[in-house]
């Protein structure tokens, strides 16, 4: 059974260089044989939080939150593709992932932080891990790091130079650690229901 994957992106901004890195995640997941959709929360389009999903009558909230909703549940694990701002996360990002709680619990995530200077958004990044872990995720150790990204990633989303030759050693790691803890996860849950 391949791995069904959600990878999120969240920046509004008008010139997007985290795109490159999501699109490249995706297409590098598919490589390996999982089923890995891109979750783009520009094109999501969810207000700021109100009300989250559970706090919706049944069938009541609004067909895009319900939508992802379905996605999320079905999903094997969770990849959150983040950039830096001010040291800290996105806010489309962020306001996307509060949306929804229990939807999340017991699955893998992985994060892979990008900046167009030299930190590769890992402030942001470090901020994630205990986000994601407080949302009921387990998040792998294995990280991405990709700055500056316009030197690492091409328009097309394609690994250019010293820095793509690195990315491309470094994806391996990434997404071999997403995928055993993405199995090890989802046999745990056919074998035992999770306590809550």
């Amino acid at each position: 059974m391949p791995d069904r994957l959600l990878v999120f992106y969240g920046s509004y901004r008008s010139d997007r260089l985290g795109i490159r890195l999501a699109n490249y995640i995706v297409t590098g997941l598919r490589r390996r044989g999982a089923e890995a959709e891109l979750v783009d929360a520009k094109e999501v389009a969810l207000p700021m939080l109100d009300r989250m999903y559970k706090e919706y009558p049944k069938g009541a909230a609004p067909p895009p939150m319900e939508a992802l909703a379905e996605k999320i549940r079905r999903t094997d694990g969770f990849v959150f593709v983040t950039g830096e701002y001010n040291w800290g996360p996105q806010p489309g990002l962020k306001n996307l992932t509060d949306h929804y709680l229990e939807e999340w619990f017991w699955r893998p995530a992985a994060i892979a932080s990008y900046s167009a200077g030299r930190f590769s958004g890992v402030r942001s990044g470090t901020v994630w891990h205990g986000i994601l872990s407080e949302m009921g995720m387990i998040v792998v150790s294995s990280t991405l790091a990709v700055g500056p990204i316009a030197q690492m990633l091409d328009a097309e989303s394609r690994p250019i130079g010293d820095g793509g030759k690195a990315l491309d050693q470094s994806f391996r790691r990434f997404a071999d650690d997403l995928a055993w803890w993405t199995e090890a996860a989802r046999e745990q849950r056919a074998r035992r229901a999770p306590p809550y």
